[in-house]
């Protein structure tokens, strides 16, 4: 939905790049997708991911009970659930199988996003050993505390559970030499481990930081104790908004995204997501209860963030809601919105907006509240639909809940799929698109993030070097890996957008760590590479392709290839 806007309160669209913070790597795991982009085709064609709990986590039955005063029952036998949270590859991670016999899944899980994030922003993970990286991570759950003290206790359990070693592992492992911070303020955990990130990158405290949230639902205690205090939905349905709301999913998930300051992604031409512009985190105080939410504070910390970022309230065109899915709860967020809104356009001399112009949305009624994660999935979400363009429909929605109100308010509910339009000012010019994500915890911290999409120039970089030949190269620790790995490649290639062949051969050859099974390709196409890969993955050893095993790993791999690329002559390290 396009809307012109008055230019007062205009007059400061842009942060200096030294605060502005670029996003410029993805990695997540959520429920029905194994990666961000499975995770934008179930977004944008408005799957529902919530099933129920699967028997390999409890014997969910013993548990489940209609009757929500029956003792040691919950009335929720379902979520948003992980599949493969027991797979784990140790000897990649140099870890003993007794070790990760007792380790925690969010531990697990961490290492394998950081690693895959490092990748998707370009880096070659090992190469960054030493710097300054920070790691801040959102979790605020102990289900495997639960779980693994049921048993023997021994030393391995302490290390394998403890929230601090989920940040701490993963600086341990890359050498990272920056802040390592676990944050717990439940809901909030991944939006404020990503305002504590933001905030140690302005102040120079590392180079770059990786951020996110994870969770995993590992035992039927935590499920009965929301189910006593009434805050599971009995049929299983997140109803976000919705006059049928009645209480939320649990889900799980994890997410890791990378920041950068957005002048040195631009020097360095990292491919940028993109851009946060401003973040806040407040508590509620003494509400009517400890998990009672506070609209006055909630309204404030938006407030605050939008003076951070320096932007005014008419160039915001969607907020990815907290969204729960309560009944209350819903309608006290949007009153916070729309006082915090009404307090933004009144301190830009703003008139009030003729017709709503913020669209609202909930990942949660795709995937279930993620509680420490909730944040990290919501700004992925966003990031993803600034790339494509597009913003996804709220699932399961029918009819507004009746203690909502929106008219006269700039709101309006995302009920279908709709194109990512530019507000524009009177005179035409084109407003980034803009949005803003909100976690809000149930002790009551709250928190608030400004995000814009990366500059028009960083959004579809395409490479201008032109060479008849291309060689990608492709490495990994076993025959196994790398066959999977080259099966990857070959759907990546045959992609209906694909990225640039330079680009991609690149960072194949120089923003990964090069492990002792190797294959190398070379080609003048997509389709010439993804046509040898294929002939590789079925036996075959095509002209242009070489294959083979390095006496040791090295961190650097060197092909050469001869005349029109047809002829091998050295593998070196």
């Amino acid at each position: 939905m396009s809307c012109i806007q008055q230019e007062s309160g205009l007059n400061n669209l842009e942060n200096p790049l030294d605060n502005a913070v670029a996003v410029v790597g993805i990695a997540s795991k959520f429920p029905g997708a194994e990666n961000h982009e499975q995770f934008w085709s179930n977004l944008e064609n408005g799957i529902n991911s919530i099933s129920e709990v699967p028997a390999q986590r409890w014997k969910i039955n013993e548990f489940y009970s209609t009757d929500s005063q029956a003792a040691n029952k919950t009335n929720s036998k379902w979520g948003g659930m992980l599949a493969g949270i027991d797979l784990f590859d140790a000897q990649f991670f140099n870890l003993s199988p007794r070790e990760i016999e007792r380790m925690d899944p969010l531990q697990r899980i961490s290492l394998e996003l950081s690693w895959s994030c490092l990748e998707d922003a370009g880096y070659s993970p090992l190469e960054l050993s030493g710097r300054e990286v920070g790691v801040f991570v959102g979790a605020c759950n102990y289900d495997t505390i639960l779980r693994f003290n049921e048993d023997e206790v021994n030393g391995h359990n302490g290390t394998g559970t403890w929230t601090c070693m989920i940040p701490n592992r993963i600086s341990y492992f890359f050498n990272f030499r920056g802040p390592s911070v676990p944050v717990d303020t439940a809901c909030s955990s991944s939006l404020v481990a990503i305002h504590q990130a933001v905030n140690s990158i302005r102040q120079k405290e590392c180079e770059m930081a990786l951020v996110g949230g994870i969770h995993v639902l590992c035992s039927s205690v935590t499920y009965i104790q929301m189910s006593k205090l009434g805050m599971l939905s009995p049929k299983g349905e997140c109803r976000t908004f919705d006059s049928q709301a009645d209480g939320y999913v649990r889900g799980e998930g994890a997410g890791v995204i990378l920041l950068k300051p957005l002048a040195k992604a631009i020097e360095d031409n990292d491919h940028i997501y993109g851009v946060i512009k401003g973040t806040a985190i407040n508590h509620g105080g003494r509400a009517r209860t400890l998990t009672s939410p506070n609209i006055y504070a909630q309204a404030q910390v938006l407030v605050n963030a939008y003076q951070d970022a320096k932007i005014a309230p008419n160039t915001i065109s969607y907020i990815e809601a907290h969204g729960t899915g309560t009944p209350l709860g819903d309608p006290i967020e949007i009153n916070g919105l729309k006082r915090a809104f009404k307090q933004l356009y009144k301190k830009y001399n703003l008139p009030s907006p003729s017709k709503p112009h913020c669209g609202l949305g909930a990942v949660k009624t795709n995937i279930g509240h993620l509680e420490g994660a909730s944040g990290i999935a919501g700004i992925i979400k966003v990031l993803l639909a600034m790339k494509h363009r597009k913003l996804p429909k709220i699932v399961n929605f029918k009819q507004l809940n009746p203690r909502i109100k929106l008219k006269d308010s700039p709101f309006y509910i995302l009920e279908e799929n709709q194109e990512w339009q530019k507000l524009k000012t009177e005179t035409g010019k084109d407003i980034p698109r803009r949005a803003g994500i909100s976690c809000f915890g149930i002790g009551g911290v709250n928190a608030h993030l400004v995000l814009e999409e990366a500059p028009e120039s960083r959004v579809s970089p395409q490479s201008t070097i032109q060479r008849p030949l291309e060689i990608l190269t492709i490495t990994a620790k076993t025959k196994e890996a790398l066959r999977d790995l080259a099966e990857n490649y070959e759907d990546f290639l045959q992609s209906p957008e694909p990225e640039s062949l330079t680009d991609i051969c690149f960072t194949a050859n120089t923003g990964r760590t090069h492990f002792q099974h190797r294959l190398a390709v070379a080609g003048v196409s997509h389709r010439e590479l993804a046509e040898k890969i294929n002939s590789f993955l079925a036996g075959n050893q095509p002209t242009g392709l070489i294959t083979g095993k390095a006496k040791e790993e090295a961190p650097k791999i060197a092909f050469l290839f001869t005349g029109q690329g047809s002829q091998y002559v050295g593998m070196g390290e």
